[in-house]
């Protein structure tokens, strides 16, 4: 069921996580929508605006209650978090309860995301493609220059960060590869982490 504060649209819940923000110990809240469909994306039931078994945001407000002190942060993901336009009023209520704030995003909402870095302590941006071979992968026409303004945006904030591809050997061959590198270039990037396309799985609740 949708929650009725209507805040934001949480598709699964994974109350102890320790991959989803290298060296920290989180819970991860997946928000659930995507504006893009890549075919080897690891949540698909993430990707309908509304899902099956949505669960209430109140309900993880109060367990995340229960967790001070034993768990360094929260992480966003999905889906596409910044889909949610209430994204920053639920990041703030979990840092109010003392929580530090990590994110993962494809970028598909530059606007957005410049509005909750503030929040946020941590992002791993999803880095697909070279920018003007996006469309391939996520099926959106001018998906690459909103990941390249969402780059931009990342890399002037200050906030701590690590670019993450997925080769998927079906559509990502040695040219992408290059061309991926040659965009990256024009940036000065720290964190770039290369990682093999995952089987589908179902994400927790």
């Amino acid at each position: 069921m949708p929650d009725p504060a209507g805040i934001i649209r949480v598709g699964g819940f994974e109350s102890l996580s320790l991959c989803d923000w290298p060296g920290e110990i989180v819970a991860t809240v997946f928000c659930q929508g995507c504006p893009w469909d890549c075919s080897y994306c690891h949540n698909p039931g993430l990707l309908p605006a509304t899902g099956e078994q949505e669960l209430p945001w109140q309900d993880i407000l109060q367990f995340l209650g229960t967790r001070r002190g034993l768990l360094d942060g929260v992480v966003f993901s999905g889906g596409e978090p910044t889909l949610q336009r209430g994204l920053g009023v639920a990041m703030a209520q979990v840092r109010a309860m003392g929580f530090r704030i990590g994110l993962h995003t494809g970028g598909a909402y530059p606007r957005r995301l410049a509005e909750v870095l503030s929040l946020v302590d941590w992002v791993g941006l999803d880095i697909k493609v070279a920018f003007a071979d996006y469309q391939r992968i996520t099926r959106v026409a001018g998906s690459g220059a909103r990941a390249r303004e969402s780059l931009e945006l990342l890399l002037s904030s200050g906030v701590d960060y690590e670019l993450r591809t997925t080769v998927s050997p079906e559509l990502f061959d040695d040219k992408a590869l290059a061309d991926l590198k040659r965009d990256l270039a024009a940036f000065t990037i720290g964190k770039h982490k290369i990682q093999e396309c995952r089987p589908v799985i179902s994400q927790g609740h």
